[in-house]
């Protein structure tokens, strides 16, 4: 089920079922490639300092991101200049959700948690956040390690929106989020910004 889109600033993605013994990477070579109009094994894909996955020449100026979680794998490609990415997780109970919210959100992202009364909804909007927080960093580069708390989101009519963040990240206008369903079960985001400095 593929969902790219045709516009030059949104990255185009896609939603692949995990293949069985078949390592992530190799996957998403595969989509790329179709993408690419190249053969899968001509694709120079690479790892950067951080093991975020880069793509080298002739598609240097495109950006590449993908994320697995349960059976399933995200892909996304960015048009030049863009910087893309994301993040798919399985959607299972989090009874920890409010505990892990408090000790690596915001607090104005724990307290808007800890207000919603049902636990389902709940652990819904601690996935939502988790997943919009990865892509953001996952598309700076620095992923994790970064730091959850560095970038905070809010909820409106239009989904969440990011609405500070740490400076190296850039302003939050930068920044613009699409969160997805790319299939039963799963919840992932996709981010992307203009500019490829991490």
């Amino acid at each position: 089920m593929s969902q790219p889109s045709p516009s030059p600033v949104s990255p185009r993605w896609t939603w692949l079922p995990r293949q069985p013994g078949v390592a992530a990477e190799t996957q998403a070579r595969g989509w790329l490639s179709t993408q690419l109009e190249a053969p899968p094994e001509t694709l120079p894909l690479h790892r950067d300092a951080w093991r975020r996955p880069q793509i080298a020449a002739p598609f240097q100026g495109r950006d590449i991101n993908w994320s697995h979680s349960g059976q399933g794998l995200l892909v996304a490609l960015a048009d030049s200049g863009v910087r893309v990415g994301v993040d798919l997780e399985w959607l299972r109970p989090r009874p920890r959700a409010l505990a892990l919210a408090q000790r690596y959100f915001t607090a104005a992202e724990h307290a808007w948690l800890a207000a919603i009364a049902d636990v389902r909804a709940r652990e819904l909007a601690f996935l939502r956040l988790w997943c919009a927080k990865e892509a953001v960093l996952k598309a700076h580069g620095r992923g994790l390690a970064f730091g959850l708390d560095r970038l905070s989101f809010e909820d409106g009519p239009a989904g969440l929106r990011l609405v500070a963040c740490h400076p190296d990240l850039g302003m939050p206008a930068h920044w613009s989020l699409r969160e997805i369903q790319p299939a039963p079960g799963y919840r992932g985001a996709l981010a992307w910004r203009w500019g490829r400095g991490a």
